[in-house]
């Protein structure tokens, strides 16, 4: 039962991936889920057998008929323009669990968008380029995750290493998130310190999630910003005392 599961979840990502463009490729679909031209095949027969209407152009590909998907969403043309846009831009974000996340969820979007709108896309993501001179080789993978942490107040821990390269393990209470020009920034309650601190998101070596939750603290950003602004050190510099 558990080897049925992986293949459930890439049909389902299969069928996403029909609905998304008008013809896709035994190769792309190959690419896309690290399998080989073979499995795609039987995927693609799986899928047939369950009711999906998939259509073979000889040579070219697969695809759905027109009309075929869930309710199609209200985008209007500058809506959907918008998020091929921020695909780009986001693509040149320096945490790497935001660009998958993002691009994930477009697909499913795009799954479900009208099919005249499908093209302009598909032809703006072409034609659009955007670039970031300031990107850094430094990159991390905790932001999704944070953000999580944030929300559900979960307490996190970390190994975290400093500026001078030393490495601690932290326990910390996740406050917020803040975008410098390269790097994003933790701002969190770390409990091996008893103060706020700032911690670059690239300098995490090790994140645990955990299911443990801790008090919300009673304050709004602004009003964390506000309470600190005559002692607020550089945002540059990481795990930085910030009370």
């Amino acid at each position: 039962m558990a080897e049925d599961k992986p293949r459930l979840a890439r049909l389902t990502a299969i069928l996403t991936q029909l609905q998304a463009k008008k013809l896709v490729t035994a190769r792309e679909i190959a690419d896309k889920h690290q399998v080989s031209i073979r499995t795609v095949y039987r995927d693609i027969r799986t899928l047939e057998l369950s009711g999906i209407p998939i259509t073979t152009d000889e040579g070219k590909g697969y695809k759905l008929p027109e009309g075929y998907s869930l309710p199609p969403l209200l985008f209007s043309e500058e809506e959907t323009n918008a998020l091929v846009t921020a695909q780009q831009i986001i693509a040149n974000n320096p945490d790497q669990s935001l660009v998958l996340s993002f691009n994930a969820a477009l697909e499913k979007i795009k799954a479900v968008l009208r099919y005249s709108q499908k093209g302009t896309t598909e032809l703006l993501a072409q034609r659009l380029q955007v670039r970031n001179y300031n990107k850094t080789d430094d990159t991390s993978e905790h932001l999704i995750f944070l953000q999580k942490a944030i929300t559900q107040y979960l307490l996190v821990e970390l190994t975290y290493v400093s500026a001078k390269e030393e490495k601690t393990a932290r326990t910390v209470e996740p406050f917020a998130l803040i975008q410098t020009q390269e790097n994003w920034l933790l701002i969190a309650y770390c409990r091996l310190r008893s103060g706020f601190r700032s911690f670059r998101l690239d300098r995490m070596e090790r994140l645990v999630l955990k299911s443990t939750s801790f008090e919300p603290h009673k304050l709004t950003l602004e009003d964390f910003f506000e309470e600190r602004k005559k002692s607020w050190e550089s945002a540059s510099t990481p795990d930085t005392p910030m009370a």
